[in-house]
């Protein structure tokens, strides 16, 4: 296999690891957290992650991309400090508004440093660039939402 072929999927893979591991965190934050506006919040949220990876995979049909929603590791881990910080935390909704807050910047630091490290097809560059631009504003929004609480 072309090596340029196979660093682009490792790429994409990244970022579809990136979003399954958004997706299982966000459907823990839901259970996790009390407030009905938040738990909606949460559960959108993991509804638009897993649209990001259905058009990530239409992006980059001829490329092997993962198949199963699995996460990552860190991912794991991350979530295991979500579940330890809401024991010990008096407030379970703001913990897990910081937690997305840094789970959606270290999503954003992944699809820039694929944007820029990579030669994507057109269209997968594109689709990336549209799902990073997302998460910035979604970033500033749940910004919102923390200082509100």
């Amino acid at each position: 296999m072309n090596s340029d072929i196979k660093e682009i999927e490792e790429s994409i893979n990244d970022i579809i690891q990136k979003n399954e591991d958004a997706i299982k965190g966000y459907d823990q934050a839901v259970e996790n957290s009390k407030e009905i506006g938040l738990k909606s919040y949460f559960q959108n949220k993991a509804i638009e992650r897993r649209n990001f990876l259905l058009e990530l995979k239409a992006a980059t049909p001829a490329l092997k991309t993962r198949e199963e929603v699995e996460g990552s590791v860190t991912g794991a881990l991350h979530r295991t400090w979500m579940d330890v910080k809401t024991f010990f935390s008096g407030d379970n909704d703001k913990a897990m508004l910081e937690e997305a807050i840094r789970g959606d910047k270290a999503a954003i630091d992944e699809y820039n440093e694929v944007l820029a490290d990579t030669h994507l097809p057109l269209k997968a560059a594109a689709v990336i660039r549209k799902q990073r631009d997302w998460l910035l504003d979604d970033l500033k929004t749940i910004k919102t939402l923390e200082d509100v609480r």
